[in-house]
């Protein structure tokens, strides 16, 4: 075979040959004879010649289809809730400390269940977990839909949590497995825009399903969707993760829950019951078991999550970007809907539709900053979104009770504009700085360190809102609706102290723009097809 010794002399195999991901057609470059024999494009795959190469999907977003629809059940029953608790409240007959329990106890699910999801993913099948937890997603919808009474309705919204906190890091493991290395950018775009289009929606949706039936129809949309996300997933979705199997560390798994679970509870609970006993000693035995928890992982051999991705410091300074721009969104979010009802006195009906212009343009942004990443890395897109954030911030302090609307569209899209390019940026910069097999570990404390650092952006948002609305009666105002808006600068002040973070931990990323290299194959010519 003439042909199969001029390539074993090159040491390449005619075809496709992967480099670094990308796809180099070395017809273009070899001339081929007429006699020279072919190979069908598929015939042979390059992860049999190339170790721990990438497998290629023709149709990538296809294959995360169930994915996507997950994560958006999830950020969508996670965002509509708000709405739902006065009703609870009179169907249910508690009080808004007892009704709030379904947002904490939704965060605390999900806290509890993330720092194991990269060690499941080590030794389930990742379309196995997706399925389970898109099962429990729907077992807890039906659950909700038919509550008798409240603890029954809170049990099925912790079965939601779980699912959540399940399928989020396994979209973004899964997205570093079956795109290519250059096309990360671009499908942490189209992530984002899944995750970022439910605060769009949720609450019009939840809203309109609450005029037109009520609160159990909410969780009987979500039941439907679930079962399209299980048939999806079912249909289309790989398993594209490596299982390793390592040893269960049980103590660990203990730690974690307990750790995590204490801290995200304290923290919620303290916008409804201050720095009480029971919120510190919870705040108290969380950083404690978490220190043990992290020492642990450290110093074992197959630990539950694989800590040393924050050594890594092309990876640790993205994700405190991500974390600290995350928190910045939720105190924004947070304050900017009670400001424009308590603050301008517009109505909730009034409030939702100056909210979705901005929201269907952080949409947008999203998608188109995971594409820009791919052209022109993160650093330049941080700085824009950091600057155009901390205008917005400055408008939103500007805002008084008699501002006119314009004002507040102006400053919320702006901040919307901003927040996708420091999001989206930092995340794929982060993911992109790890070796594939760390991945899920990094996807897990990346969104880890979000729902924590989000919590407690969201209980210092409060906090200081409180303080705000105090000084302005101690200075001897007598308007409410002043105190508010007061109260919210003290807030939006905080926002843009985090985004000043970011914006000095920008100059710490590393861009890397060299050209990959070309490896050569060896090919065993009897595998080669005739």
């Amino acid at each position: 075979m003439k042909s199969h010794a001029a390539f074993r002399g090159r040491g390449l195999m005619p075809g496709r040959v992967p480099r670094d991901g990308n796809d180099i057609d070395l017809k273009k470059r070899i001339p081929l004879s007429a006699n020279q024999t072919t190979i069908r494009k598929n015939q042979l795959s390059d992860d049999a010649f190339v170790p721990d190469a990438p497998r290629h999907f023709d149709h990538p977003h296809k294959v995360m289809l169930g994915l996507y629809i997950s994560v958006f059940l999830g950020m969508l029953s996670e965002t509509s809730m708000n709405i739902t608790l006065p009703d609870l409240m009179t169907d249910f007959g508690i009080s808004s400390g007892t009704a709030q329990w379904m947002v904490v106890g939704y965060m605390l699910a999900i806290g509890v269940v993330l720092p194991c999801v990269g060690f499941l993913l080590k030794w389930v099948k990742a379309k196995t977990l997706v399925l389970f937890a898109l099962v429990c997603f729907l077992l807890g919808a039906i659950v909700c839909t038919v509550a008798p009474s409240f603890p029954i309705l809170l049990a099925g919204r912790i079965m939601q949590g779980v699912s959540t906190g399940i399928a989020l890091p396994t979209m973004y493991a899964a997205i570093m497995r079956v795109f290519p290395p250059h096309k990360i950018g671009a499908a942490n775009g189209v992530a984002g825009l899944v995750i970022m289009f439910a605060p769009v929606i949720g609450p019009t949706i939840a809203g309109a399903l609450i005029g037109a039936f009520s609160w159990r129809a909410i969780f009987a949309l979500f039941a439907v969707v679930a079962v399209v996300a299980i048939a999806c997933t079912a249909l289309f979705f790989v398993t594209p993760i490596e299982r390793t199997r390592p040893n269960v560390d049980v103590i660990s798994i203990l730690a974690s829950a307990i750790g995590f679970g204490c801290l995200v509870a304290g923290v919620s609970l303290i916008s409804d019951m201050g720095f009480s006993a029971a919120v510190i000693a919870l705040l108290v035995i969380g950083v404690a078991v978490l220190a043990f928890y992290a020492y642990r992982q450290l110093h074992i051999a197959d630990p539950l999550l694989d800590l040393r991705a924050l050594g890594i410091a092309a990876f640790r300074t993205p994700a405190i970007m991500i974390s600290c721009s995350f928190s910045c969104t939720l105190a924004f979010m947070y304050l900017v809907p009670q400001e424009l009802q308590r603050g301008m006195g517009l109505s909730s009906t009034v409030a939702g539709l100056l909210m979705l212009p901005g929201g269907v343009i952080n949409a947008l942004c999203t998608l188109a900053a995971g594409r820009m990443f791919d052209r022109h890395g993160a650093k330049r897109l941080v700085w824009i979104g950091s600057a155009l954030t901390i205008i917005g911030g400055a408008l939103f302090c500007a805002i008084g009770v008699s501002t006119p609307v314009a004002l507040f569209l102006a400053a919320h899209i702006i901040v919307m504009v901003g927040i996708p390019f420091i999001q989206q940026s930092a995340q794929s910069a982060a993911l992109k700085s790890l070796p594939g097999r760390m991945a899920a570990d990094g996807s897990t404390i990346m969104n880890t360190m979000q729902q924590v650092c989000g919590a407690i952006a969201t209980a210092v948002a409060t906090c200081l809102l409180g303080l705000g609305q105090a000084n302005y009666t101690a200075a001897g105002g007598t308007n409410p609706a002043q105190g508010f808006v007061d109260g919210s600068r003290y807030g939006y002040l905080f926002g843009m102290v985090l985004v000043v973070v970011v914006l000095a931990c920008s100059f710490l990323l590393k861009e890397h723009h060299e050209e990959p290299k070309l490896v050569p194959v060896h090919v065993d010519t009897k595998a080669l097809a005739v």
